[in-house]
């Protein structure tokens, strides 16, 4: 079986972070062995002359092709409009990628043309499989239907899109019911949850691992006191914000926020109007190497996405031992089952500090808060999704129950 995955979050020889998730997802299916992958990873360039400012002219420096996961993956480079293109991009994005692959198709054809987010990956994959003949597979992942869902043209080429497509996946249970009732039929929509690398992420014994961050330089953690990470890009979406006013509430507690982003500047300015500007430390981003240690090191993971799927962080997070604190957004439910595991609260820094301040009071081992994610790994992840492209190939109409579901 030979997939054609369009993914426009992937790891590059620029940015070896980007879209790890997706990058760990696709090793493990090359690493079932019976599958030939092919990954294009469009990259979005504007025109002259923001092409040659930055991080733009760093993007045109990457390779049409390059393994930085492991495996081949091809670059194709795409006219973007920062801002105000977005609901286009799917068209040029397919206008970019059909040269490449036809010439690989006439070199050894593909089975499946699969797409790793609903957009722009979706719409772009489906002209793509429709110029090629190809049943096609969608998998949606939180912002790209919370987000794009609310943008008419682009809700209307994704419904489009799983119009055609012969199976979709979901990474929650509550995404599957957002993404029907978008329009989308629900008879093709399976649940997949996410991975894990449990050979980095899992218990290391919070005082040597808090005594370890605090012993690195780059890092700087502070030693002693509550420590809350907030892990994630910094952007409104993310609810920094609402740590940081949080923060006023417990006054022992020190935030570690782990990310970058446009939200930085205003977030520090935040913290110095609110007095708690020496509490809450700027990690920038974190090698996910380095991430496991952050994360075990923490009391608390708050991460107060106004919208999520299944977010990778909060399965590694528990998985390293660390209650979270999440709102109740896509499959919060699905992972908070208990208060071992943390709390759902609401958006506001009352609520944050009130559910954090429980916690504190009555932590619980991180054996028990593991526990949890026991059945999340990139290999049953892996499994799954080649189960779901072997029934697609297998039988179009209908496409796979959406019963699919990680298990032990």
């Amino acid at each position: 079986m030979h997939i054609l995955s369009i993914a426009t979050l992937f790891p590059n020889p620029v940015k070896p972070s980007f879209g790890v998730f997706v990058g760990n997802q696709m090793r493990a299916v090359v690493a079932q062995g019976d599958i030939q992958l092919t990954v294009v990873s469009p990259i979005g360039v504007p025109p002259w002359p923001l092409s040659m400012r930055e991080p733009y002219a760093r993007l045109k420096a990457i390779p049409d092709v390059g393994n930085t996961a492991g495996f081949p993956v091809y670059y194709p480079k795409f006219t973007t409009f920062p801002k105000i293109g977005g609901d286009t991009n799917p068209a040029r994005i397919a206008h970019a990628v059909l040269p490449l692959v036809r010439r690989l198709h006439a070199e050894r054809p593909f089975d499946i043309v699969d797409a790793q987010f609903f957009f722009p990956d979706g719409p772009a994959a489906a002209i793509i499989a429709r110029e090629l003949g190809l049943p096609l597979t969608i998998k949606s992942r939180g912002a790209d239907i919370h987000f794009w869902g609310q943008r008419p043209h682009a809700l209307k080429q994704m419904r489009e899109a799983a119009a055609q497509a012969a199976g979709l996946l979901a990474v929650s249970q509550a995404l599957r019911e957002d993404m029907i009732a978008l329009g989308m039929p629900a008879e093709r929509i399976a649940i997949h949850y996410t991975g894990l690398d449990r050979e980095k992420f899992h218990p290391i014994e919070r005082g040597a691992a808090r005594a370890l961050v605090s012993a690195m330089p780059n890092l700087q953690i502070w030693s002693k006191g509550p420590l809350l990470v907030t892990p994630g890009s910094l952007i409104p979406r993310k609810g920094q914000s609402i740590v940081i006013e949080a923060l006023t509430r417990l006054p022992e507690a020190r935030l570690a926020l782990a990310g970058a982003g446009e939200d930085e500047a205003r977030l520090k300015a935040l913290a110095r109007r609110l007095g708690v500007e020496e509490r809450v430390h700027f990690l920038g981003l974190i090698d996910h190497e380095l991430l496991p240690h952050v994360l075990c090191a923490a009391d608390v993971l708050v991460l107060p996405s106004a919208s999520e799927g299944l977010a990778n962080v909060w399965i590694e997070g528990l998985a390293c031992g660390t209650p979270i604190v999440i709102p109740d957004i896509g499959g919060a439910r699905e992972i908070v089952s208990d208060e071992s595991a943390g709390r759902i609260a609401e958006r506001t820094p009352e609520a944050i500090a009130s559910a954090v301040a429980d916690i504190l009071a009555d932590p619980p081992s991180q054996a028990d808060v593991a526990e949890h994610v026991s059945r999340f790994s990139w290999g049953v992840n892996a499994e799954n999704i080649v189960h779901f492209w072997k029934g697609v190939l297998g039988e179009l109409e209908p496409a796979p129950e959406p019963e699919l579901q990680v298990e032990p």
